[in-house]
């Protein structure tokens, strides 16, 4: 829809380091980015700044250097570890010609590639015909409708009117189709706390290690790999221990610094089912030298989403990687959990982690023996359905002496 050059799959990264603050960016991560959108990075190009520049973002100098890198390299594609405006992105591509790609522009596409089920393609086609909204600013002038002379009037309208009424009118049927996506959602989770099931949800830093976790804890084959962004679908499975009883395990895309309000805003549905669980497991790199910074990063995340006030237990993964450290569970002087040290991959700290979830969650498992009267045959069928009857006798008067294993929460609210 836009007439620009086409991209292609050799790249030259620019990444410029400005003063602590909103534009300050990592290049490790950034490179991580790149290669997990399947470039094949021929060059990168760094500089400093301590604003950006109106025309081309970095100066007139660091855009030939750009420009003489993309010749030499014979570069399809320029990315730069920031946000551009849509006159930049134009003004550095006439000067580099080829395509130039903003940050927001790269975790898109990575997002689209992504993306499996029905409902999260129309989550990031909503984030990217938003994102390209920005970007229909004075292109296809020269096929403009408007003209003159018999035979050559349009209907008045220019290809540029013409494509940003289609793309409203796309994002209004997307827009449409999420929010019955979000009813479906919304009864789901009303189900779920009719049957007084509590929902954890897994949430992190991207590329922790959570969809590893997520599989270990519930048997599933959630697709893992190395790379950012591996699971962008939300998956919810029920699963079951002696230690804490039923719950739903929820795994969710990973968060990123400076992660993209569009991308936010169209991930609203499925970041639901972490501002609605009664729990998150905040999966945590302890191997990353930067793990503090992306825990204030996804800290961020959770306040915009409003899920900030939901409790929370930090897992700190891959312990494996440090010298000295053992799987356990860390108290504050008031004995409450602060953290739990595990390596999912190495089976270590498992136990030790659902206790730490049984016991946040409230969820004291116990045996205990209820009597439950002949009138009463429904809530015996419901306890037999959850599994957690030990054992049953039947006394004279033909009352039920059950004997169930299951959390004290749970019992009190049959019971209510």
């Amino acid at each position: 829809m836009i007439d620009r050059p086409s991209g292609g799959e050799h790249v030259v990264l620019v990444h410029i380091n400005f003063p602590v603050g909103k534009m300050a960016q990592d290049l490790d991560e950034f490179k991580e980015l790149a290669l997990s959108a399947g470039a094949q990075v021929v060059a990168v190009v760094t500089g400093t700044r301590r604003s950006p520049e109106s025309r081309y973002f970095v100066g007139s100098g660091k855009a030939e250097e750009i420009r003489d890198v993309v010749v030499a390299h014979q570069a399809q594609l320029v990315i730069f570890n920031h946000d551009l405006s849509p006159a930049q992105e134009r003004n550095l591509e006439r000067l580099v010609n080829c395509r130039v790609l903003d940050r927001t522009g790269l975790i898109l596409d990575i997002f689209a590639q992504r993306a499996r089920s029905f409902e999260g393609k129309l989550q990031v086609e909503l984030a990217q015909l938003k994102h390209l909204a920005t970007r229909l600013i004075r292109v296809w002038t020269h096929l403009e409708r408007q003209r003159g002379g018999i035979g050559l009037r349009g209907p008045g309208e220019t290809q540029l009117e013409t494509d940003r009424r289609l793309i409203r009118n796309r994002i209004k049927t997307i827009t449409t189709r999420l929010a019955k996506l979000r009813a479906q959602r919304e009864l789901s989770r009303r189900a779920r706390r009719k049957a007084t099931i509590p929902t954890v949800a897994l949430v992190g830093y991207t590329n922790a290690g959570k969809s590893t976790l997520f599989n270990r804890l519930t048997g599933a084959e959630v697709y893992v790999a190395n790379q950012l962004f591996a699971t962008l679908d939300p998956t919810l499975r029920r699963v079951e221990f002696p230690e804490t009883g039923p719950f739903i395990l929820a795994d969710t895309v990973g968060f990123i610094r400076h992660l993209p309000h569009d991308l936010v805003e169209a991930f609203h549905a499925t970041l639901e089912e972490v501002s609605e669980a009664d729990l998150l497991l905040h999966v945590i790199d302890a191997h990353d030298e930067q793990r503090d910074i992306h825990i204030e990063q996804v800290n961020h995340v959770l306040a915009e989403i409003k899920a900030d006030t939901v409790p929370r237990l930090l897992v700190y993964n891959k312990i494996d990687l440090l010298s000295g450290v053992q799987p356990a569970i860390d108290r504050d002087d008031d004995q409450q959990i602060k953290r739990v040290k595990i390596s999912v991959t190495k089976n270590l700290g498992i136990s030790a982690l659902l206790t730490a979830i049984s016991e946040v969650l409230g969820r004291e498992v116990a045996e205990q023996e209820i009597i439950l009267t002949p009138k009463q045959g429904k809530l015996r069928a419901e306890l037999y359905a959850r599994n957690v009857v030990v054992a049953e006798t039947t006394d004279e008067e033909g009352c039920h002496h059950v004997v169930v294993r299951m959390s004290k929460v749970e019992l009190e609210r049959l019971f209510r």
